[in-house]
């Protein structure tokens, strides 16, 4: 197992940089970069236009391969706004530099917030880890039981029913449902029950630690119950499938002849075998909420997570941010696919990588 470990994470390596140099050639043939954007407020044409299409009084010449929007502009100011952002060397140049400050964690400053991008990662971070981690513990305590329920009384009413409930949560998105849980519970028409915006309240720092606590689990209500609406339904088929399978199979048919209980055959036999995709895919469960799934909610809500940051970096070019961010996740992504790996053996344990490979 130690040496299977040992490749993966030296797989890690290439994965993660050919990754970011995939981006980052993309990049380049993105219109409306952070130097156009200066170039046209500098020139008082505003950036919005800019961020969204690239287009505009920013436009690469043809011939010339200077700015359209630097026209009237002093070329040394041009020159100025390319070596403040770095633009002044070479693609190549700079993408080794940025990978030579990455393999030290040195992601840079914002080029419109002044801050570097790792504490605007580190100030994030604990929102979107908020959002990620109860959404998926959730997920995971309302799909396994349902799942387990509709694959013993599969074809009665009960799956019927809540087969029909779980298209519907399957088919509404989640942003779509958090809008209208705002609707009916956060003063958008109907009650206040809950509060619209972050995770805690004004003033809160000074309350005592449990008025803290319980306040911040107020402010989670509704976005955790907006993610958990748009993420059981996959996973709850899934357990129902899997549990299926396995009950259908023929060492059920011996434990029953062999008199076992349902109950027993179920959770002592039939349990960690239907089990093992579904508790070894928490990881990648996690991740996908986390930096994918919540970005829509974190607007609608209006909680500062990594999610609005990244969004935000993209419209903008904030191209630090933007690689940054990036890194970050893909790397947190590739190391929960090695401990996904690792968990399909601590479920089951004849599961063995070393003598597969």
């Amino acid at each position: 197992m130690a040496w299977y470990l040992l490749r993966r994470l030296l797989l890690v390596v290439p994965t993660l940089f050919g990754i970011i140099a995939i981006n980052f050639v993309v990049v380049q043939f993105a219109p409306g970069g952070p130097v156009e954007q200066m170039i046209a407020e500098l020139k008082g044409k505003g950036e919005v236009g800019t961020r969204l299409t690239g287009a505009g009084s920013a436009e690469v010449s043809a011939t010339g391969g200077a700015y359209r929007g630097a026209r009237g502009l002093d070329p040394h100011v041009v020159e100025d706004i390319k070596r403040m952002f770095g633009f002044d060397k070479p693609p190549l140049r700079r993408f080794l530099l940025m990978v030579q400050d990455y393999l030290s964690f040195d992601f840079g400053r914002s080029f419109f917030r002044d801050q570097s991008v790792l504490q605007l990662v580190l100030q994030k971070m604990p929102v979107s880890i908020s959002i990620g981690l109860w959404s998926t513990l959730l997920v995971y305590l309302v799909s396994i039981p349902l799942g387990i329920t509709k694959a013993v009384r599969d074809g009665s009413r009960f799956d019927v029913a809540s087969s029909a409930a779980i298209l519907i949560g399957y088919a509404v998105p989640g942003f779509l449902f958090a809008i209208l849980l705002v609707v009916l519970f956060a003063g958008g028409s109907f009650v206040q029950w809950f509060p619209l915006r972050g995770l805690t309240s004004e003033g809160s720092q000074y309350w005592s630690w449990p008025a803290r606590v319980a306040d911040y689990l107020w402010h989670m209500v509704l976005p955790t119950i907006a993610l958990v609406v748009g993420g059981f339904a996959s996973l709850t088929m899934l357990t129902k499938n899997c549990f299926l399978e396995e009950i259908r199979k023929q060492y059920v048919v011996t434990a029953r002849a062999k008199g076992c209980g349902e109950q027993r055959i179920l959770y002592r036999h039939v349990f960690r075998n239907a089990m093992l995709l579904i508790v070894a895919g928490f990881p990648a469960a996690f991740i996908g909420i986390l930096f994918s799934s919540a970005l829509l909610v974190e607007i609608v809500f209006s909680l500062d997570g990594l999610g609005l940051l990244g969004f935000e970096s993209a419209i903008r070019r904030d191209y630090p941010v933007m690689f940054g961010t990036l890194y970050i996740f893909t790397l947190i992504g590739l190391l929960m696919q090695i401990v996904g790996d690792l968990m399909y053996t601590v479920v089951d344990p004849r599961i063995d990588f070393e003598a597969r490979g």
